[in-house]
């Protein structure tokens, strides 16, 4: 019935996507295809990404624009005449982002603003915003701009007048096996004979794989009111627990008995954090659930309640060990997420 419901909903509309040859981005372009939209627009920086999925995809329903969130009448132009806007670019590598802060500020900040206003003047219906969990009580300038990306995107519904667009957030953790995730680079690692290098053996982090991420986006979407933060429900697992698992999973693949591989602990990097977090404790006061996602509400719990806008639960508690990972659960994930495995997580 859900799934019936969302194929509705996308049903020929005409959709945009920013940062559409990123991981994300293209994962999206290829599930809204199967919803039998109009057309979708991807609109990206990187020309050999966007020519190299044209091909994959071979699809009429699709229009490749070249542009950057930094351009705002650019922006307008791409997003005439659309429905729907999926906000995925980005600047997202925390190193990165750290010593070049300001052109962080420009793609995240000012790109989102950009994007914001452009669907204003075009009168798009629903903008939804990709967010990360760095943006949790961030430590690092991705997080920080991500956070005000966030705060952006939720303030533009109360000085959108008597526009129609809705504008929401979705927040997840790490994609596995996404552009410069761990996933390649300890597969690289071991593809070479190891070692395997990691900050630190203890660091935790929220992972889902691409599809599941995708999935939840277009439900998401698809719920939307306006204001919203949805926080899609993740495991957790230990950085040691997934090299150990790739290690025995990979280095025969490659010539190698598993042993060989060793482990190299090389301290923490630049605006690194230890734990990451799914929300913070005055957000839970606003925040509601359903099986697979929490909703931070725009307005009081009551109010939402008595609106009926979302389900009439509090939300439970949000620990580590509700969602943490053991090695099997991680050798499950580990396969799906390098197409070993149908199965999503």
């Amino acid at each position: 019935m859900e799934n019936k419901k969302i194929k509705k909903f996308y049903k020929n509309k005409i959709i945009l996507v920013t940062g559409g040859v990123g991981s994300i981005g293209s994962q999206l372009v290829k599930e809204l295809l199967k919803h039998n939209p109009k057309t979708i627009r991807i609109f990206d920086n990187n020309e050999t990404g966007l020519f190299n999925l044209e091909q994959e995809l071979r699809s009429k329903k699709l229009r490749c624009l070249v542009g950057d969130v930094r351009d705002k009448e650019r922006l307008k132009r791409a997003i005439e005449g659309v429905d729907i806007v999926f906000h995925a670019a980005a600047l997202k590598h925390v190193p990165l982002c750290e010593y070049n802060p300001f052109e962080a500020m420009q793609t995240n900040v000012v790109g989102t603003q950009n994007v914001i206003d452009a669907c204003l003047e075009t009168d798009v219906i629903k903008m939804i915003n990709i967010s990360t969990d760095k943006a949790v009580s961030p430590v690092n300038v991705m997080g920080a701009t991500k956070l005000l990306a966030e705060r952006l995107v939720s303030a533009a519904n109360y000085y959108k007048g008597k526009r129609k667009t809705s504008f929401s957030s979705v927040r997840f953790g790490n994609v596995l096996n996404s552009r410069g995730s761990v996933i390649p680079l300890f597969e690289e690692q071991i593809k070479k004979g190891g070692p395997i290098t990691i900050t630190n053996p203890n660091m935790t982090r929220f992972v889902m794989s691409v599809r599941r991420a995708v999935d939840l986006v277009l439900m998401a979407a698809e719920m939307a009111k306006g204001g919203e933060i949805f926080i899609f429900k993740m495991p957790v697992l230990r950085i040691c627990d997934l090299a150990e698992v790739m290690i025995q999973e990979l280095a025969p693949k490659y010539g190698y008995n598993p042993k060989e591989i060793k482990v190299k602990i090389i301290g923490e990097r630049i605006g690194e954090k230890f734990c990451e977090e799914l929300i913070t404790e005055n957000e839970m006061k606003n925040a509601y659930e359903t099986k697979n996602i929490f909703i931070i509400s725009p307005e009081t719990q009551e109010k939402a309640i008595s609106k009926k806008c979302f389900p009439k639960k509090n939300i439970s508690t949000i620990t580590r060990e509700n969602y943490f990972l053991d090695k099997e659960k991680i050798k499950k994930l580990l396969k799906e997420s390098l197409g070993l495995s149908e199965k999503p997580f």
